[in-house]
């Protein structure tokens, strides 16, 4: 039965194209019914109230009403995207009232979640909504692709926006000066980077561009994975037959894909040629087996045709008829100079190609790597890659360069003077955590409570032995589980494949080593006998049971799940051994079947190696990681947290087995688990100060790119950002930080300098306040209901700047950008005075001691998690009343003890006297100020933001200003 008043809100909507319009006007215009204005919103809003689940008129309304609640810059709202207050415009333009407002919202929530941060320099604005709108054949299709994959109209609105954000700031396709935009877009590990270079490249190919150039990484693996997700979401295959019949099985000869698993059903359709459907067709340089390797059609392929032979390829007249050439190249010396050598066959016309160049993974390889020190005559010399890169785009004035990484530090670093080198000049877009992906949240406790440690964490010590027994019955068990969950109702697509990888060491010898250990152990388990099946059910009861999503089947005894494990153990022992390895010598030197997730129906392996799985290779259906390698780069780190992802159904059963004792070398042992906590936390920062100096000030940026490098956080003191030759020297000079808190943990090691900060901290001491006070802060805003007790004291701000001035440090440089500001709002007389807060313990076991003869102090025990850097100093219930007392929160949530502290430009500073052991207390309850750590935290006053209201103010080391002070720091 047609669906008329879907119909006519589908032509309605359609007629508004990329923005809210008066609906009724338009109704009454498209509808065949002689019905009032009145009348159809009347019917909207019986149907949007009535509509039961998959109702299509509230999905219509759902896609719309999200999409346009997701627009970052609207023209025809100033209100801020994601908001109640964007959503009251939107009704305010449809001209709806109170009631039909009320059903849209409790149909369609206004979607809150964060979006991509941008940093940018200005641009010339060419890519309108209007103009997005008006070619978008393979955005569309794209769209309707994810959609049928599960995507949410949240997930799809939101890649909406930020692949619109990437197309909007390249150079306008048909701009006759040729320009070349470079840059860089960060995501999460494992987090759909992919999904929004795809989205970026559909919408670049709808404006007009004609040669997609995607560098797929340094390895066959990632780069084969890369051209089928390409071929199958956006190519389509009408692009890949090229006309071929379908049912003509002899001229399917030779045509790709007709082994895959997955071909044609989720091969997207456009139903015919693009070419004749107003669009462009899609010509395939590279195929799924094939790199570049040359044209064996003749270079007459890389030719863009011109309908007009008297204007350039560039011009509308001939553009927008022009088919589009993509290619999916590693990162290999070989194919990049014989993609250059054929290029510079094809002439003068190279300069009047709009292109497009994604580099994946671009902070590999692609980063130049040589040392400036030895550059003879100051002449640039680039590394093989890096070079190759540069030619292509200097022989393609048009080519706008968009790299894509999970770790941007190498990428940032690079010299923001180098004209021809790929330093994100233009912009840097850091795209939001997606719904439902698993990542650091899900593995780490980042505040002192939660429970994810304890559901998917798993360390291996000492004291465990290697636990390599436990990983593989897990392994078994949650395939089991899988398989029992997709009996009862679960969807089975993410139970495809099953895998374990085990990750210990980047030698190829020790991999064959390993895969040969677990074979024999998995030989040896009995998984068909008593033992084995007793410690299944033990392992059920003990782990899996106990942490297991309430929302997901799981058996109430080891019994009810027993013959799943039988199947779970056939399909692992399935085409031989268990264990596959997968390495660089995979293919030449072990007698197993290859690594492919598209054409074999269930990949349900052990999965052994190194490099090749540790960056960029989705490892589909990850549920077991076994991890117990060392790197000294943090990058390299982060790219092997191949437990990062999306795992619908089963992300409960996700187990982390990792090293907490590995050795670095001969004399000291690292906690990987830490590592990667310290990693994530500096991450997180970087993501944090980007957000926040991404806001306009009087409509322009803060900052641009060329400005990012000194926001890259410190690390473990054995782990850098990123490897030595990627990584080039700046100085963060200041950091503006009002109403932020504000945390140190670069405290010095030495009695002699501990002892010196104790003495500058104890006039403060005595000059407490001598009775104790309950501080009491409890909003709905902070979250929290906290009470402790604390000694108090005020300070004025010349006198404290003096003290924090006179502070020795592990790590001077981790203070000194929020000390120069500090004494820069001394100057301008935004701060008065300082509330110093000093946190008492009230239990029974509390430790005090007199430090240099100061009244008794509580004693909290502290540890160096990260080399002389501490984690966390402050406990969470002692922030609320600091924020509250300088003005960072608005709500008057605080006890009268607080709510009469809260000063205009008052800042809060809560001192933490320190220990690390056992403290030596004198029996005249003294402790010695060399055995104890003066830790701070601060709060400067909301108010002391500088009138410009800009957050930063740095010195970043360009080669194009050698009048710069360069700071070269080595390792502490």
């Amino acid at each position: 039965m047609t669906d008329h008043l879907f119909n006519l809100h589908r032509d309605v909507l359609g007629a508004m194209q990329s923005r809210p319009k008066a609906f009724a006007g338009l109704a009454v215009l498209l509808s065949d019914a002689d019905e009032s204005a009145e009348t159809h919103v009347g019917h909207l809003h019986d149907r949007i109230v009535g509509a039961g689940p998959g109702d299509e008129l509230t999905a219509l309304w759902h896609r719309t009403l999200t999409a346009w609640d997701l627009v970052e810059q609207a023209d025809w709202s100033d209100a801020p995207a994601r908001t109640d207050a964007r959503r009251a415009d939107i009704y305010d333009h449809l001209g709806f009232g109170v009631d039909l407002r009320k059903a849209l919202d409790e149909a369609v929530p206004v979607f809150k979640e964060p979006g991509a941060t941008i940093i940018s320099k200005e641009f010339t604005s060419w890519y309108s909504r209007d103009t997005a709108a008006a070619r978008a054949f393979y955005w569309n299709s794209y769209e309707q692709m994810l959609r049928r994959k599960g995507w949410s109209d949240a997930a799809v609105a939101s890649l909406d926006e930020a692949s619109h954000a990437v197309v909007e700031r390249l150079s306008d396709p048909t701009r006759p000066e040729a320009y070349g935009a470079r840059g860089l877009v960060v995501g999460y590990v494992q987090s759909g980077k992919t999904a929004n270079f795809t989205g970026v490249t559909a919408k670049a190919i709808d404006a007009g561009y004609r040669l997609v150039i995607v560098l797929g990484g340094t390895l066959n693996l990632l780069r084969d994975q890369t051209q089928r997700r390409l071929d199958m979401e956006l190519i389509g295959r009408e692009n890949i037959l090229r006309g071929v019949d379908p049912s003509d099985t002899d001229a399917l000869v030779g045509v790709d894909y007709q082994d895959d698993e997955d071909w044609p059903e989720k091969f997207v359709s456009h139903g015919a040629r693009p070419s004749t459907l107003g669009s462009c067709d899609i010509e395939r340089l590279t195929t799924r087996e094939e790199d570049y390797g040359g044209l064996e059609t003749g270079i007459r392929a890389l030719e863009i045709e011109k309908q007009v032979r008297s204007l350039p390829v560039y011009d509308p007249a001939n553009l927008h008829r022009a088919a589009a050439r993509l290619m999916v190249v590693k990162k290999n010396k070989h194919r990049l100079e014989t993609l250059i050598k054929d290029l510079k066959k094809i002439g003068p016309i190279l300069a009047e190609i709009p292109t497009l160049i994604i580099d994946d993974e671009s902070d590999q390889a692609s980063v130049n790597t040589t040392d400036p020190k030895k550059w003879e005559d100051g002449k640039v010399e680039r590394k093989a890659i890096n070079g190759l890169i540069s030619q292509l785009l200097g022989l393609l004035p048009r080519a706008q360069y968009v790299g894509y990484t999970a770790t941007p530090f190498a990428n940032v670093f690079v010299d923001p003077g180098d004209e021809e080198d790929i330093f994100p000049r233009d912009f840097l877009i850091s795209l939001p955590r997606p719904t439902g992906y698993m990542g650091v949240q899900d593995f780490h406790d980042l505040e002192a409570e939660g429970t994810a440690e304890e559901t998917h964490v798993r360390g291996i010590h000492d004291s465990t032995g290697d636990r390599l027994q436990e990983a593989l019955d897990s392994f078994v068990l949650t395939g089991a589980l899988k398989l029992y969950r997709s009996d009862r109702g679960v969807p089975e697509g993410p139970f495809r494949h099953h895998t374990m990888l085990v990750h210990a060491s980047r030698l190829q010898s020790e991999h064959a080593a390993l895969a040969l250990r677990i074979n024999s152990m998995w030989h040896r388990s009995a998984y068909t006998g008593p033992a084995g099946h007793r410690r299944l059910a033990d392992l059920l009861e003990a782990d899996f049971q106990k942490c297991a999503d309430g929302d997901l089947p799981v058996p109430s005894s080891y019994e009810e799940l027993k013959p799943y494990v039988s199947r779970a153990r056939q399909l692992i022992n399935s085409g031989g051994e268990p264990v596959i390895i997968v390495n660089g010598a995979t293919e030449r030197d072990y007698e197993q079947p290859e690594l492919d997730f598209d054409r074999t129906p269930n990949v349900w392996k052990i999965l052994v190696g190194g490099t090749k799985l540790a960056r960029g290779f989705t490892v589909e259906g990850l549920t077991i990681s076994y991890y117990r390698r060392t790197t000294q780069q943090a990058d390299t780190m982060m790219q092997m947290g191949r437990w990062f992802g999306f795992r619908p159904g089963y992300r409960d059963l996700v187990r982390l087995y990792i090293g907490r004792e590995e050795p670095l070398n001969k004399k000291k042992t690292v906690d990987l688990y830490e590592a990667f906590e310290a990693i994530c936390r500096d991450e997180e920062t970087f993501r944090t100060q980007l957000s926040r100096y991404s806001a306009l000030v009087d409509g322009k940026p803060q900052v641009t790119p060329a400005q990012i490098p000194p926001l890259v956080s410190q690390h473990l003191s054995w782990l850098r950002p990123a490897a030595r030759n990627k990584m080039f020297n700046a100085e963060l000079v200041e950091i503006r930080s009002p109403g932020q808190w504000v945390e140190p943990t670069a405290y010095p090691t030495s009695a002699a300098d501990l002892r010196h900060n104790a003495e500058v901290w104890l006039p403060v001491l005595n000059a407490l306040d001598a009775a104790l006070v309950t501080l009491q802060y409890s909003s709905g805003t902070y979250g929290r209901a906290d009470s402790y007790e604390a000694l108090i004291g005020t300070v004025d701000h010349g006198t404290l700047l003096g003290i924090l001035c006179d502070l020795r440090w592990a790590v001077p440089s981790q203070f000194s950008p929020h000390l120069e500001y500090l004494a820069s709002t001394g100057t301008t007389g935004h701060i008065d005075d300082w509330l110093v807060v000093v946190p008492q313990q009230s239990s029974a076991r509390r430790v005090e001691a007199s430090v240099l003869g100061s009244r008794p102090l509580s004693l909290a025990r502290r540890t160096r998690r990260r080399g002389d850097l501490f984690g966390a100093i402050s406990e969470p219930k002692h922030r609320g009343a600091a924020l509250r007392v300088a003005r960072a929160l608005s709500d008057e949530g605080g006890n009268h003890q607080v709510e009469s502290l809260v000063g205009e430009r008052r800042g809060v500073l809560v001192l933490y006297p320190l220990v690390e052991d056992e403290p030596r207390i004198s029996p005249r309850g003294s402790i010695d100020a060399g055995d104890v750590v003066m830790a701070l935290c601060l709060v400067a006053p909301a108010s002391s933001s500088a009138e410009q209201g800009a957050v930063v103010r740095f010195r970043a080391i360009d080669s194009t200003k050698s009048d710069l002070t360069v700071v070269d720091r080595t390792d502490t």
